[in-house]
């Protein structure tokens, strides 16, 4: 059972509202770091801290309030100026920010977080007593029962905000100029009986604010918001500003006063009444209709975006943290904070994102004395962009590290095994980039916590095109690599081209097609005994839509319509094609056949199959190339 029954709605918006705040934190961190005098940075993080702080006290975490309160004491004494920011003390203060972010895993979990380990919050106090923080690792260390809030006195921060606080969660009020314990809530524990409603209605003003509610208005009982372990946790609520919900009310409006008008015009054509003035104004309703639905799809879509900011805030601090391990420096630029993307795509981008930021700072940025040799400034630049052109969202990585070198990709490649010495002979430049992403290849001499077992590029490669995106690189040895990630605006809605088998019509993703040419038989060679064509000096497999699909052939393909799949280039050959339309995608949760990635409507009412084209090759195997005969045989 959940520690937080009856309060889930509160809990889950102090996970939203105290997610967003910790991401602000780790960001004025790091630009702490380059500004350690900044008296606005140092006031916002203790606002940060502090709010996170009243959050947790009003939910009963006793133990994110202690943390958090520690926390908050310190930079309490570095905005006052009585300490000084310090690499040494910087540390301490994000290890702290990791654990209230891991406090928030279990509060996720429906869970009151157990305290913080040890080491951590004695480095904390030996932090903001100003000892170093050596001789706080080596201090001795209270036992787990001593650091519980119930025995740690903290120091008092003065001000009536914790003395409500104190009130609320207690019950109790603190002696006015006393040392406060923090208080102790055993766990688990019922938490309305820990919150009376009088000392709720007094707490902290920040906590009204966090929750943007009273404790009154917290239903008493709702499911559990408790997941099973391990299972991943997925943000499903949506942020809207309130200017795009009154596009779609207003659009609704119009709507509604359009289908009252073709009802009229309904009543008046069943009554007899056709003549052209009747028409005109029906012919008027329903081009007006097609335009507001138009309008009105546009605007519930545009609901569904989001700022990549949101994305992109959490990676300075993974940099920071990487890069000092390494004892590299290195600052991540953001650009293009403000373009939106698809929220049902933002989680699934996370980690690719992090794979290319830790594989960038781990393996192409060169350490401060390489660099110095190079003539290169010590502090390399991370660059990480996001803009819109066209249909599509570009997310550019890009570093000003050493480079790749195609000569060395293609030796690795080949003394791991993962191609041949026939295959390494025939790789060009781009080709050569490419081989970082097949499975169990990797250019690390050492397999370490960060890199070198092969496996991250093609799992990035492999989520990128999940979401019906591509991935491309782009290298100067000596200057840098430039990682360009190319997706589509969402998810929701798919341009297809529809292609047709007899008389069934399929539906393939527009972003995988280059051309669709005429397949004639003098332009058909058998290569390897493979039927293929000669496209703008490619030399290219020509794929049966039929064999992939292991459907009978009924007659020989008339067009072929050349595809990209990763880095797979073939001819897909089809009976004929219907032409462009942007799909609704539809997906199928019971019963999902291999190589179909969803259906959507046609506008005659016909369902469509959306095709899946890397399962339905991967599934097809060795029968999806045939033979130039084999092509043309009669069915």
């Amino acid at each position: 059972m959940s520690d937080f029954a009856g309060m889930e709605d509160l809990l889950q918006d102090f996970l939203v509202e105290a997610g967003d705040l910790l991401s602000d934190v780790d960001n004025k961190l790091v630009e702490l770091e380059h500004s350690p005098d900044d008296p606005g940075l140092l006031n916002d993080i203790f606002r940060g801290f502090h709010t996170i702080k009243g959050g947790a006290g009003f939910l009963g975490a006793a133990e994110l309030v202690t943390l958090c309160h520690l926390t908050e004491s310190l930079f309490d004494r570095l905005r006052k100026h009585e300490l000084e920011v310090t690499p040494e003390r910087m540390d301490v203060i994000l290890s702290a920010t990791g654990a209230v972010r891991d406090m928030f895993v279990d509060l996720g979990r429906g869970n009151r977080p157990g305290p913080a380990a040890p080491d951590l919050l004695e480095a904390l106090r030996a932090a903001c007593a100003g000892r170093p923080a050596a001789a706080a690792a080596g201090a001795p260390v209270a036992p787990a029962a001593e650091v519980r809030p119930a025995g740690v006195v903290l120091p008092r921060p003065g001000g009536p905000d914790w003395d409500a606080l104190y009130a609320a969660v207690t019950g109790a009020t603190a002696p006015a100029g006393a040392p406060v314990a923090a208080p102790a809530i055993p766990r688990p524990a019922p938490l309305p009986a820990l919150v009376p409603a009088a000392a709720a209605a007094a707490a902290d003003p920040v906590v009204a604010a966090a929750f943007g509610r009273r404790a009154s208005d917290v239903p008493g009982a709702g499911a559990p918001v408790g997941r099973r372990e391990g299972e991943r946790q997925r943000d499903n609520s949506i942020r809207v500003d309130t200017a795009r919900l009154d596009q779609v009310l207003n659009l609704s409006g119009e709507i509604g006063l359009t289908k009252n008008r073709l009802n009229a015009l309904r009543s008046d054509i069943l009554a007899g009444r056709t003549d052209t003035e009747t028409l005109q104004a029906l012919d008027l309703a329903v081009s007006q209709l097609d335009l507001l639905v138009s309008d009105l799809q546009n605007a519930v879509m545009k609901t569904r975006m989001q700022p990549i900011g949101r994305l992109f805030h959490k990676y300075p601090r993974i940099a920071r943290d990487l890069a000092r391990n390494l004892g590299k420096e290195v600052e991540l630029a953001l650009v293009g904070e403000d373009t939106e993307i698809d929220k049902t795509m933002v989680e699934d981008l996370s980690d690719p994102i992090i794979h290319l930021i830790r594989n960038a700072v781990d393996h192409g940025i060169e350490d401060p004395a390489r660099r110095a040799a190079a003539g290169k400034p010590a502090k390399s630049v991370l660059r990480l962009e996001a803009r819109q052109e066209g249909d599509h969202i570009v997310i550019t990585v890009a570093d000003d590290g050493r480079g790749m070198d195609p000569e060395r990709l293609r030796a690795k490649a080949l003394a791991q095994g993962v191609i041949t010495a026939e295959e390494a002979s025939t790789l060009d430049e781009r080709q050569s980039y490419d081989l970082i992403f097949l499975p169990g290849f990797s250019t690390a001499e050492k397999v370490s916590d960060v890199s070198g077992r092969g496996v991250g590029m093609d799992v990035v490669r492999t989520n990128i095109q999940k979401l019906n995106g591509s991935i491309e690189i782009q290298s100067q040895l000596g200057k840098g690599t430039t990682l360009l990630i190319h997706l589509p605006l969402t998810l929701a809605i798919l341009p297809v081209l529809l292609v047709r088998l007899g008389d069934q019509p399929f539906a393939v993703p527009l972003s995988m097609v280059r051309e669709i040419l005429p397949i004639e038989p003098g332009g058909i060679q058998d290569v390897g005994g493979k039927a293929t064509m000669v496209v703008r000096g490619e030399v290219l497999p020509i794929v049966p839509l039929s064999a992939l699909l292991g459907w009978p052939r009924e007659a020989v393909p008339q067009y072929g319509v050349v595809m990209q799949s990763g880095a797979a280039v073939f001819i897909l050959a089809i009976d004929s094609f219907a032409g462009r339309e942007d799909a609704v995608i539809k997906s199928l949760e019971v019963f999902r056949p291999k190589g179909v990635a969803g259906v959507t409507t046609l506008a005659n009412g016909q369902i469509v199959l959306i095709l899946d084209m890397k399962e339905l090759l991967e599934s097809a195997g060795d029968r999806r190339s045939v033979s130039r005969s084999t092509l043309f045989e009669a069915a």
